[in-house]
């Protein structure tokens, strides 16, 4: 057993910064370092058994985890598209499927099976590979989410149902002590994990005990898995109704951050049970796992797509949704280990399902990058402008442009002061949000110079630029620049760098992201330490002009960074000189 740790730990060590590095996640790098120490590969490995109770422990360990994430008001507000396109893909997609299975000579047991596995998607492969791209919060990545949501409720009771296409017989009777076990379990875990475990949280001193608050985190885990496990069910089953439990406790996030090390050390040799993929049928059979595997990901893929397109989605966001979930997931090789177990599954055809479900994954992130290089500039190019609004109020003096977080509270001010403003947002959601809480704000692009024209920027006095995008900010200098030369220009800058290509644009103005926020915290924690009121005061006062004073100072070499890093190390020394002194 010690020495298959120790391949499993070595190989994983080298497989997965790899993969990471690619790009591709870890789940990657723990398939390919099963593969390639498996018996199909190097043979390193032969005993898989040895390690399969790590690898269901790793599998409790992820249901908890995903149940600390759905808390029961999340899902409340994400129910339509959890439920109603999270449901949508997994059945049209499990039946569709299913039915190409079993037109591939499998029997209908292992055809359900075969289908309902490989609708599942790889939560730990798509969710890093949209977010690597900034596109979770984009629609298709919301959509996403909400499907690998519904993917990982529907898990459980999939898994449970395994037995059921097993071919026995039905039993003619209700087995009425089963029932009274498992409901008497599932009581035992809800009553418990509503009444116990916050005060046995708060008896042990919550996470000011960390060894112990680890040992009660494993023992809540495992417990309630050894209780579901007694009367019947499955273990995963209590991990997660464990983990709902505890979602909106205050001890939520330490319990991630102490289970998630070791649920991805044991789901790591969970996944190395990509071991099992034979490598033999690759070679072997070549054409039939090329078959399959584009089968499976040009079903999944097109159906996704016309569900995004059905669901209201443009076509590129369609297109991402549809090529973020082709692939087959980690819970697949559960499942199929269940059904072969239980019988519904014969040895051959999941030898077959897992090899397909590996390469799966590994092509997803291929196809993706791929479409994301290609295809989705040319849909984005061809997409038709959007219907800005038309701006019929009367010219005010000031022009905001960009109304998130920072150009809202200068409105807030203005209106306070009676100032009158225009107020251009280029997000619709941003906008759709303002609106609803009585805010006046138009739907449009202040980098256009028509745009700025129609907010009434020849008769302004004074424009804001409160984009988040600093490209945006700089481009709406210029046009105003060029286009509205008496118009006084304010504008936010993302950071020194940016604050210098503004100072070569001569804005009026400008304030750097979180600055004036970061002082007057440096000045609570000065206060919260024991400095007076006034010493504090002085002391950030004196930071900010230093500071500022540098800012101008470095601008006509910014460009060069040996002689920026100079300049920064002798205003540096120089701050702390002037900090020494000027201590009583």
């Amino acid at each position: 057993m010690l020495t298959t740790l120790v391949l499993l730990l070595a190989a994983a060590t080298i497989a997965v910064p790899l993969t990471r590095r690619a790009g591709f996640g870890s789940v990657l790098g723990y398939l390919l370092a099963g593969i390639v120490i498996g018996p199909g590969g190097l043979g390193l490995i032969t005993d898989i058994d040895a390690i399969s109770s790590i690898a269901s422990l790793g599998v409790v360990m992820l249901l908890f985890l995903i149940g600390l994430e759905v808390r029961p008001q999340r899902l409340w507000v994400m129910r339509r598209s959890v439920f109603g396109l999270g449901s949508a893909q997994v059945v049209i997609s499990g039946a569709a499927l299913a039915v190409l299975a079993h037109a591939a000579g499998i029997a209908w047991s292992g055809a359900i099976v075969l289908g309902a596995g490989l609708a599942m998607s790889s939560t730990a492969i798509v969710l890093p590979m949209l977010g690597e791209r900034n596109l979770l919060a984009s629609p298709a990545g919301r959509d996403t989410f909400a499907v690998l949501l519904f993917q990982d409720l529907a898990f459980i009771p999939l898994v449970a149902l395994v037995p059921l296409l097993a071919g026995s017989s039905v039993p003619d009777h209700v087995p009425w002590h089963d029932v009274a076990r498992a409901a008497a379990a599932i009581a035992i875990i809800l009553i418990g994990g509503r009444f116990l475990m916050r005060p046995l949280f708060r008896a042990i001193g919550g996470a000011k005990t960390p060894e112990v608050f680890t040992t009660v985190a494993l023992l809540i885990v495992v417990g309630t898995a050894f209780i579901a496990t007694e009367a019947g069910l499955s273990p995963s089953l209590g991990a997660f109704m464990a983990g709902v439990l505890l979602s909106e406790s205050e001890y939520r996030h330490e319990l991630q951050a102490d289970i998630a090390p070791f649920e991805g050390l044991l789901l790591g040799f969970f996944f190395s049970v990509g071991m099992s993929a034979d490598l033999q049928l690759a070679v072997t059979r070549p054409a039939l796992i090329a078959e399959a595997t584009a089968s499976l990901l040009v079903a999944k893929s097109v159906i996704a797509f016309v569900l995004g397109r059905i669901a209201g989605k443009d076509t590129p966001n369609a297109l991402r949704f549809g090529l973020a979930l082709p692939q087959a997931s980690e819970f697949s090789f559960v499942l199929f280990g269940a059904a072969v177990a239980a019988g519904a599954l014969g040895h051959g055809n999941a030898a077959i399902a897992t090899l397909v479900t590996a390469v799966s994954m590994v092509a997803t992130p291929i196809l993706f990058a791929g479409c994301e290089a290609f295809v989705i500039p040319r849909l984005m190019k061809r997409a038709p402008e959007p219907a800005y609004d038309t701006i019929d109020a009367e010219a005010a003096p000031v022009i905001i442009c960009g109304f998130g977080r920072f150009g809202q509270i200068i409105g807030r001010v203005l209106r306070m002061y009676g100032t009158p403003f225009t107020a251009l947002e280029r997000d619709p959601g941003q906008v759709e949000v303002v609106r609803r809480f009585g805010n006046k704000v138009y739907f449009g692009d202040p980098t256009r110079p028509d745009m700025l024209r129609a907010a009434g920027a020849e008769q302004a006095k004074l424009l804001v630029v409160a984009l988040d995008d600093p490209e945006s900010v700089l481009r709406t200098v210029e046009v105003a620049k060029r286009n509205f030369p008496n118009l006084a220009i304010l504008a936010r800058a993302r950071n020194r760098w940016y604050a210098h290509l503004l100072m070569d644009r001569d804005v009026d103005g400008l304030v750097r992201d979180t600055f004036y926020s970061s002082l007057h915290l440096a000045k609570v924690a000065l206060t919260t330490l024991g400095v007076d009121d006034e010493a504090a005061e002085r002391a950030v006062v004196f930071f900010r002009d230093h500071d500022e004073k540098a800012l101008l100072e470095t601008h006509a070499i910014y460009r060069d960074e040996a002689r920026v890093q100079q300049s920064q190390q002798q205003a540096t020394d120089e701050l702390a000189s002037l900090f020494e002194a000027d201590k009583p």
